[in-house]
C-alpha cells in the first residue's frame, strides 16, 4: 500500500515542481522524504503532498533537499579552456561590459572562476556576473567565499596565491573578486529572468527536470540572451 502511495506522490510532486522524481533511486528518494516527513510529523505521502500544496516554505525545503550542491573552481577544465580560448575573447570584441549569468551556481565556485578569468584577461574592466540558485543556504556560503582545499584543487598555483588567502584550513577569496559577482535566490521554473546576457552558464542543474521543464527553461534562456550570445 505504501509503495502505491509513494508512486502516486512521485507522480503528483513531479508535476508540481517540474522535477522528474523517477530519475532518483527509489531508496534514496524514500530516505530523503522520510527525513522531511518525520521533521514535520507527517505520517503519509498523501498528507505530505497536501503540505507541499499549501505551504510555500515546506515546498521550497523539499526542492532544496532534491538539488545537488557540488561544485569547485574551474570544474571540468576543458569547458573553461573553451571559454577562455574562444568564447570570451569573441564576446570581448564588442567593447561593452559583459553580462554573464551562472544559473544554479551552488557555492559560487563557477561564477567566481569566471570572475578570475575575466580579471586575468581584462584587468579591472567592469563586468556584470550574476550567480543564482534556488537554495538560500548555499548562497550564504557563496557570499562568504571561503572554501575547503578540495574545492580549489583545480586552481592554478599562481592564481591561488594571487586571489586567495590560506589560513591553514580554508581558502578565502579576495574581495576584489567577490565584488565582481552578484548573488540572488532564483527559481528557474517560476521566477522572472533577467535579460540581455552575453553568456549563460547552466551545468548539472536541469538533469533531473522533466523534459517539459527543460524545454521551458531552455526557451527562457534563449530569450534572455543578447543576439549572438552563448
Amino acid at each position: 500500500m505504501e509503495q502505491l502511495e509513494f508512486a502516486e506522490f512521485k507522480q503528483k510532486a513531479s508535476h508540481l515542481v517540474g522535477i522528474d522524481l523517477d530519475s532518483y533511486k527509489s531508496q534514496q528518494m524514500d530516505r530523503r522524504l522520510h527525513s522531511l516527513m518525520s521533521l514535520w510529523e507527517v505520517t503519509s505521502y498523501e498528507e505530505y503532498y497536501r503540505v507541499l500544496l499549501t505551504n510555500p516554505v515546506r515546498l521550497k525545503e523539499f526542492i532544496d533537499r532534491l538539488t545537488i550542491n557540488v561544485s569547485e573552481f574551474f570544474r571540468n577544465s576543458d569547458r573553461f579552456d573553451a571559454l577562455g580560448d574562444t568564447i570570451i575573447p569573441e564576446l570581448l570584441t564588442k567593447d561593452a561590459p559583459l553580462r554573464i549569468w551562472s544559473a544554479g551556481c551552488s557555492n559560487g565556485a563557477e561564477p567566481y572562476s569566471v570572475a578570475i578569468m575575466l580579471r586575468e584577461m581584462t584587468g579591472t574592466r567592469p563586468h556584470y556576473i550574476l550567480g543564482t540558485d534556488i537554495d538560500a543556504r548555499i548562497l550564504h556560503k557563496a557570499a562568504a567565499a571561503v572554501f575547503p582545499p578540495n574545492e580549489v584543487r583545480s586552481v592554478k598555483p599562481a592564481l591561488l596565491e594571487k586571489y586567495f588567502a590560506f589560513d591553514g584550513k580554508t581558502y578565502a577569496l579576495s574581495r576584489e573578486v567577490t565584488a565582481d559577482v552578484h548573488f540572488k535566490e532564483h527559481n528557474l521554473l517560476k521566477d522572472d529572468y533577467e535579460k540581455n546576457f552575453d553568456l549563460i552558464i547552466c551545468r548539472n542543474v536541469v538533469i533531473y527536470f522533466t523534459e517539459q521543464a527543460k524545454n521551458a527553461i531552455y526557451n527562457r534562456f534563449w530569450d534572455s540572451l543578447k543576439p549572438n550570445g552563448y
